[in-house]
């Protein structure tokens, strides 16, 4: 009889060396946009140590941002955080108070 392999991961969020969903985004396009930044300023011509201090200190400090990131907010905090700005500090009523106490002559 044949035995099969059970996904025990259903319904969990993809996972990486401690980085959970939207900070994996972030560490992958941060690293693939140093690389490619290194990439055009070796083809520009400047000093080969530039693009090397360059490329090892920004993704040094990407990965270190990402992972303070990750550890400070949570698995769900950037978003969290974003949908808090959206959300009003203040609401504001402009109506005198008695025309929300007043009672309609339909409700009498």
């Amino acid at each position: 009889m044949a035995s099969y392999n059970i996904n025990k991961g259903i319904g969990r969020t993809v996972e990486f060396k401690g980085l959970k969903s939207q900070y994996l985004f972030i560490f992958a396009g941060g690293l693939l946009g140093i690389l490619i930044l290194v990439m055009i300023l070796y083809m520009a011509g400047v000093n080969s140590y530039i693009c090397l201090f360059l490329g090892t200190g920004g993704g040094s400090l990407i990965i270190w941002q990402t992972f303070s990131l990750n550890k400070k907010y949570g698995e769900h905090g950037l978003m969290k955080i974003g949908a808090k700005k959206r959300h009003p500090q203040y609401i504001l009523c402009r109506k005198s108070i008695h025309r929300y106490v007043q009672l309609s002559k339909n409700n009498r």
